[in-house]
């Protein structure tokens, strides 16, 4: 009689029979993986943040902060900034935005790549550009003062609030242009061709039909534009208007010229708290948009 290895199994693949690697029993679980950039994270951003916070709970800090006349004017003047730069931003760059997407002309697409280029200038390259064309012994003020023989130009408001928001128009317009020539890249043209064939003018085309698609990249753009506004410490130091205390600034001041660490992180933390404010209201109000 055969035995089971037999004649019965001969010629045939012997069965096989799965056996855990010692590398799979000891697989890392994926948790572990998140640890490193977790402990990176916490040591170079999270800590000093908690330290920030810490020093701001010193007694008596925060309502000696809140109770200053410092403080409040540079908090009113920080979000009248942003709010009107912010503004400024959306209507500008809207408009120029439209010319590139729509309107043939030599350059367009030089122009657009310019764009991207123009995101990567610090903004203090900006600030020192406007003062070498409306500073005191600018340009502007260079002509001004050969043609009419005066001593002196008529240009001295960038050192005052308004040269600021001038100064954040300028640097901070593509990054409303950018999100929208994004946008207006995927428009359908039909849409535009059949509204034109219909008798529609470009200011209505431009209401009823690009507008209404441009809303998600404006608020993103806008959104992104009034918070790094309320951060902007750069323009406000370069332009030197001395009378515009924001509230970077204001932490500038309490830190390094008063010595008063406590003061600059209650200062630092209402900062990050509007901020992170806004970009959360952003998040909501978008995602009912659906954007």
């Amino acid at each position: 009689m055969a035995s089971p290895a037999g004649p019965l199994t001969e010629g045939r693949p012997a069965a096989v029979v799965p056996v855990r690697s010692a590398a799979a029993e000891r697989r890392i679980p994926p948790f572990v993986w998140a640890l490193p950039p977790v402990a990176a994270l916490g040591l170079v951003f999270l800590y000093p943040l908690a330290l920030v916070v810490q020093e701001s709970l010193a007694p008596g800090a925060y309502a000696d902060v809140f109770a200053s006349e410092a403080f409040r004017e540079a908090l009113v003047t920080t979000v009248w900034l942003a709010v009107g730069a912010t503004v400024g931003c959306l209507v500008l760059g809207f408009a120029l935005a439209l010319v590139i997407a729509f309107v043939p002309f030599p350059g367009g697409k030089a122009v657009a790549k310019f764009i991207d280029v123009f995101l990567s200038f610090p903004s203090f390259l900006i600030t020192l550009a406007l003062l070498f064309i409306y500073g005191t012994v600018g340009m502007a003020n260079g002509l001004w003062t050969d043609a009419t023989g005066a001593s002196s130009g008529p240009f001295h408001f960038l050192t005052t609030p308004w040269g600021v928001l001038l100064a954040e128009i300028t640097y901070f317009t593509p990054f409303v242009m950018r999100p929208l020539l994004a946008a207006f890249s995927q428009l359908d043209t039909a849409q535009l061709e059949v509204a034109s064939s219909l008798g529609a003018r470009p200011a209505r085309i431009v209401r009823k039909v690009i507008l209404p698609e441009a809303l998600p990249a404006l608020a993103a753009g806008g959104s992104l534009v009034l918070v790094m506004c309320l951060n902007e410490f750069g323009i406000v130091l370069f332009t030197g208007a001395k009378g515009v205390t924001t509230l970077p600034m204001l932490v500038y001041s309490k830190a390094i010229l008063e010595s008063d660490y406590a003061a600059a992180c209650v200062v630092a933390v209402v900062n990050i708290a509007i901020s992170v404010g806004l970009y959360g209201l952003y998040r909501v109000v978008s995602k009912r948009a659906g954007a």
